[in-house]
């Protein structure tokens, strides 16, 4: 689901409304789970119970979870208070319980590095005004038995450029990767373009089908050997797109072995230089150069005279 809302006076309840709108144009096409962009619902909005309530009424009209995603205060399992950017699952009773924290935030646009020193960023640009915290851990989700218990491995924004997060999602048993992003930044850029295409090397990675849902495009699909499926949605729309998905299971060559080949060749290239080093050192200098050669006929610098 693809609002198309971003910017202007009420945005973030426009961007809600038209959320709802798209969703409830699902009703009737056997969706498992309806996947909403990167904070398709603002700080605002979440803290009042009637959005629960509004969420929890269009899983029951469509018939399936929805997938948000909040930036808002909030507390995690271990008790930290602070700005959360989440996944949350939400069934037809409310949330269900599964939510992920963004683990890996961007420098600036989501927490100030080194904030004492370079605080200074906030008043020149978009950085961020109060850092947000980071998850500890990736979870997998399992949606209900009406959705043949799908299990879902849920990424935030740019942690699709990891192949490592993606990897362990998929050893911890995910059927489905599922990225949510905005990217509406670099609206009008080759960024959305390149963003949406690396969910392409995440599937095919892991063999696993993947989702890629933006606020403003491009939202797209692929099949688990890295396969667009269906139309993207570009960043001129706001819409609604159904992928049916091919599952796949088993495992491919980086899930089992990770990153240790690129390791492994970039060790083979260190003793190769190595060893062409050591073959430099221990090749002989050359000599003095010798005397001039002279001709039979004549001295070195008037030869045959």
């Amino acid at each position: 689901m693809q609002p198309g809302v971003v910017e202007g006076p009420g945005s973030v309840a426009r961007r809600f409304d038209r959320g709802e709108e798209l969703t409830r144009a699902l009703r009737g096409r056997g969706v498992d789970l309806v996947v909403w962009g990167e904070s398709s619902i603002g700080a605002g909005a979440w803290e009042r119970p009637e959005t629960a309530r509004r969420l929890a009424g269009l899983s029951r009209l469509v018939g399936a979870d929805l997938l948000v995603n909040v930036d808002a205060r909030q507390t995690d399992g271990s008790g930290r208070s602070g700005i959360f950017k989440s996944a949350v699952l939400v069934g037809p009773d409310g949330p269900t319980g599964d939510r992920y924290d963004k683990m890996r935030l961007v420098p600036f646009g989501e927490y100030v590095p080194a904030r004492s020193l370079l605080g200074w960023a906030t008043s020149v640009g978009k950085a961020a005004g109060e850092d947000r915290l980071r998850g500890d851990r990736q979870v997998v989700m399992t949606l209900p038995d009406g959705a043949r218990g799908l299990r879902i491995g849920p990424l935030v924004c740019f942690e699709t450029a990891f192949p490592d997060m993606s990897r362990r999602l998929v050893r911890d048993g995910a059927q489905v990767i599922v990225a949510q992003s905005a990217t509406s930044t670099f609206q009008h850029s080759w960024a959305p373009a390149q963003h949406a295409s690396l969910g392409a090397l995440r599937a095919a990675e892991n063999g696993r089908p993947m989702v890629h849902a933006t606020l403003t495009g491009i939202s797209a699909a692929y099949g688990p050997r890295g396969e667009r499926v269906g139309r993207p949605l570009g960043t001129d729309a706001s819409a609604a797109e159904v992928f049916d998905l091919p599952l796949a299971g088993g495992s491919t060559l980086y899930n089992r072995l990770g990153d240790w080949p690129v390791y492994g060749a970039l060790a083979a290239l260190a003793v190769l230089c190595a060893v062409e080093g050591l073959r430099a050192l221990r090749r002989p200098a050359p000599g003095p150069p010798g005397p001039p050669a002279r001709t039979a006929h004549g001295s070195p610098g008037s030869p045959g005279r």
